[in-house]
């Protein structure tokens, strides 16, 4: 099917706004099929280094720098994910009769096999690589991609109807979505992305495209203890089926001793499950609801009991004069961080600040009373969380020291000479990196560094 759509659109002049990890191999794909592909980004020449000659030479012409949104041409324009599908190029672009769309739109639309979909504020990264690794288990072929970091569309070929697609998806790639996933899971929902999104309300009209546009054979794996994703969860038009620490009619519950079950019938003890914490616990649950019935809960169960997690997720990534120091860059917002501290035992010594995503703080400030012996800010965002914490009721100085850095190393130098043998250090920053890095990738790459360093 991909074949034929690129033959479809030969006749077509192409656009492609964003030069980045899911673009590029489109834009590569395009060209080296012979689509005439004009490609834009806010990056200057010298920024995008040899990728600009190598582009240059299959025939891509780039329109780079600033002012790159000022003339988008093209028949067909692929958005990339940050960009508002509103913003005034697009707008015009779309009154002349252009066709707006992204990457991840045309791939669900030629997709010849069964599609899985997470989506949610946080958690989507662990859930879907829990599905992956539960469908890996049981024998099928699997495609990951999405927000995850992999592009699929130029593998569309590889796939057949055999196989699995799972998708992590964000509320950028979903804004404008028109198709819903097989089988779609939906996390949780908090404020989240309110610098680029209008408002709560259209972060949230984004999430549930995953999900609504889908038929009666579609199935739905919700959060039912989540206000928001409960709600949102009525307008399901298929399947579905709740996951639930609290309501024991839930398809997936987990008891007060720690007992989950499944479709009313015990699987396994949340205890045995190798990743800590109440929110992998849930990651689980959702997996659960989402592949019952495609994976043996033998399965399930072995994995859950040897699955270590991903990248920046509560990573341990070194124990030094008996202190353990956590990388959990994937903390982007408050809500993220307040699940990584329920994950420990006794109170941490916490890093947290970063790039100001206009999300509030306030919910942190009880989690740090309880969970926090030291606070240690650095980023845009510090003199916020600092009012977040001291702000609320019961906040004592000398309980809780709060120390504030302009760097990461002269930090971690000083929590070294501080922290004691069995103290755990949680690098957690309740914000996206984007005011010192490019993504929260390279935050926590910089971060085990330092710590490596030590």
């Amino acid at each position: 099917m991909l074949k034929e759509y690129i033959e479809s659109i030969k006749d077509k002049s192409v656009s492609v706004i964003g030069i980045g990890v899911s673009n590029t191999p489109l834009i590569r794909l395009l060209a080296e099929n012979g689509v005439k592909v004009t490609a834009f980004d806010k990056k200057s020449r010298e920024q995008l280094g040899a990728l600009a000659s190598d582009l240059e030479n299959l025939g891509v012409a780039l329109t780079l720098g600033p002012d790159y949104l000022s003339e988008v041409t093209g028949d067909i324009i692929f958005r990339t994910p940050g960009l508002r599908p509103d913003v005034p190029a697009l707008l015009k672009a779309r009154e002349r009769g252009a066709v707006i769309t992204s990457e991840m739109e045309v791939f669900l639309s030629l997709c010849p096999c069964m599609t899985i979909g997470v989506t949610g504020s946080d958690g989507k990264t662990t859930t879907t690589t829990i599905i992956s690794e539960l469908l890996k288990k049981s024998g099928r072929r699997v495609f990951t991609g999405g927000n995850i970091g992999t592009p699929l569309l130029d593998r569309t070929d590889e796939m057949t109807a055999s196989d699995v697609c799972v998708l992590e998806l964000s509320s950028f790639q979903l804004l404008t979505m028109n198709k819903s996933t097989d089988i779609s899971v939906l996390t949780n929902l908090a404020p989240n992305h309110l610098d680029v999104h209008k408002d709560m309300d259209e972060y949230i009209r984004a999430k549930e495209n995953i999900f609504v546009h889908g038929g009666e054979g579609s199935l739905l794996a919700a959060n039912m203890d989540n206000d928001i994703a409960f709600l949102c969860s009525r307008k399901a038009p298929g399947g579905l089926r709740y996951f639930s620490c609290r309501y024991k009619r839930a398809f997936a519950f987990c008891d007060q001793k720690g007992g989950i079950f499944l479709n009313g019938g015990f699987l396994m003890n949340a205890g045995d499950i190798r990743l800590p914490g109440v929110h992998n616990i849930e990651n689980y649950m959702a997996a659960f609801c989402a592949l019952y019935g495609l994976v043996s809960p033998e399965d399930m169960v072995q994995v859950a009991k040897e699955f270590g997690g991903v990248e920046h997720r509560l990573e341990l990534v070194r124990t030094l004069n008996g202190v353990k120091y956590y990388n959990d860059s994937i903390g982007t917002s408050p809500s993220r961080t307040i699940a990584g501290l329920n994950s420990f035992d006794r109170k941490v010594i916490l890093i947290a600040g970063g790039y100001d995503k206009h999300i509030p703080f306030e919910p942190l400030g009880p989690a740090v009373l309880e969970h926090v012996k030291a606070l240690y800010l650095c980023g845009a965002t510090e003199e916020k969380i600092y009012q977040a914490v001291v702000n609320t009721e019961g906040y004592s100085s000398e309980r809780l020291p709060i120390y504030f850095y302009p760097d990461y190393p002269s930090m971690l130098r000083d929590i070294k000479e501080r922290a004691e043998s069995g103290d755990i250090v949680l690098f957690s920053p309740a914000c996206a990196a984007f005011d010192r890095f490019p993504n929260f990738m390279k935050r926590g790459e910089y971060f085990k560094e330092l710590v490596m360093g030590l």
